[in-house]
């Protein structure tokens, strides 16, 4: 099937190219800020740890500075430039914006299709941004990022991808030149220095080019009812999961490990549940076998759900979200860049 669709694959490619050379000759136009703009993104469909890297940034750039998050707002029901506030939303500005703007305090979440206006809008806004994080722009080249931040997963690495439909690369693999930072993701935590060479090898990063290397690291499950807060869930000896994310085999991996028994059901990425999903999720649950079974989802889709008229179908089943953070093998030196390229950008002011 790859091979009968690499001659579509190849009309993208040229598509592609074409696109790239009319920024790069700047006959399509580009916009520079002068403030730091941090661009993560990565070249395949699909998840590669965008958001929790979102976070960790979040975490230590935003005691020093007022960090602004800017999203498309995937999902949404409205368009334009749109800032989170208390009532806000997944239909109004999407889960992940959501997920940033409950969890971090004192930080700006907007979301907005056309990042120069956002970015824009949140660099001139009355308590305005000092650092904007796009999150996943790293295809949107009208926007010059000062810094941008390539992420590729360690078992499925961009280099030995397939553009789409043949593969799920949704850009060129020479697009990752552009990065000056290479994330390799969802790494394993112990992963030995050999190892890592031989991966630098295979994605040729060019002179400057930085790779680092990140894992997954669980929190604790957190209660999202009332069942949930009066369970002790250190008890819990059986699970189902249940979750509409793009790459769920890590959280399934984690999960199998701490349970005696577990279940899983998944849906399309960003999924917007119904009452007859929240039935099924319920009816698996009851066949669940355990006397002291739990409910458990993510962050993401605990943000698509927490507002939802079908929420009470939960009512009786202890309901927990598994965060989800990432950490680096050589963390400091990410976090000297990180931070090096905000105090040294030379349009920061």
């Amino acid at each position: 099937m790859r091979i009968l669709l690499l001659p579509i694959s190849l009309l993208y490619h040229i598509a592609l190219k074409i696109r790239h050379k009319l920024y790069d000759w700047r006959i399509l136009k580009k916009t520079r800020f002068e403030k730091p703009v941090i661009c993560v993104g990565n070249l395949c469909l699909g998840g590669s740890g965008k958001t929790p890297t979102v976070e960790y940034l979040i975490n230590i750039l935003r005691d020093k500075y007022k960090v602004a998050t800017l999203s498309r707002g995937y999902g949404r029901k409205t368009k334009g430039f749109q800032i989170a506030e208390n009532q806000s939303t997944y239909e109004t500005i999407g889960d992940e914006p959501l997920q940033y703007f409950r969890k971090f305090q004192g930080i700006m979440v907007a979301v907005d299709e056309d990042r120069v206006d956002g970015t824009g809008k949140l660099l001139t806004f009355p308590h305005r941004a000092e650092v904007v994080l796009l999150d996943d722009a790293f295809q949107h080249r009208p926007i010059i990022a000062g810094l941008n931040i390539l992420l590729t997963e360690y078992q499925h690495l961009y280099c030995d991808d397939f553009l789409f439909p043949a593969g799920t690369l949704r850009d060129i693999k020479s697009a990752a030149k552009r990065a000056q930072i290479i994330v390799v993701s969802k790494s394993p935590k112990n992963l030995d220095e050999r190892e890592k060479q031989q991966i630098i090898r295979k994605l040729k990063p060019t002179n400057g080019q930085k790779v680092f290397f990140s894992y997954l690291k669980y929190a604790p499950l957190q209660p999202l009812n009332e069942a949930g807060k009066q369970f002790e869930v250190a008890k819990a000896d059986s699970a189902l999961l249940f979750c509409g994310i793009a790459n769920p085999k890590p959280l399934i991996k984690e999960l199998y490990k701490r349970f005696q028994t577990f279940g899983y059901l998944t849906f399309a990425d960003h999924h917007a549940y119904t009452e007859d999903d929240l039935i099924t999720i319920m009816q698996r649950f009851g066949h669940l076998e355990g006397e002291q079974k739990i409910i458990v989802t993510t962050e993401k889709d605990a943000a698509r759900l927490t507002n939802s008229p079908y929420f009470c179908q939960f009512e009786t089943a202890p309901l927990f979200a598994l965060p989800v953070g990432v950490r680096f093998h050589e963390e400091e030196k990410f976090n000297e860049e990180i931070l090096n390229y905000v105090r040294e950008d030379t349009h920061y002011n």
